[in-house]
């Protein structure tokens, strides 16, 4: 799975990033991290507020922090392995 969080790396940003990379390793998901800041790759993905969190090519949040149940069930649905 790739996971792509957009954002230009205000706190915010960082939260989510921290966040998406701890639930995907407690589920011990096969998956790829990219931390996008550029503005021009971020409008391009159709993001008009950060941070935002894209799962295999789809912008999954955008504009706020997700709970951690949001991520874990956002991310175990992407990955086909729902508790």
């Amino acid at each position: 799975m790739k996971l792509q969080v957009l954002g230009t790396g205000c706190p915010k940003c960082n939260k989510l990033a921290e966040l998406t990379e701890r639930v995907a390793s407690e589920h011990k998901l096969d998956y790829t991290m990219e931390k996008i800041t550029d503005i021009n790759q971020i409008l391009a993905a159709g993001v008009m507020m950060t941070p935002a969190l894209v799962v295999d090519g789809e912008v999954r949040v955008s504009g706020r922090v997700p709970t951690v149940p949001e991520l874990e069930t956002m991310l175990t649905t992407a990955a086909g392995t729902k508790k």
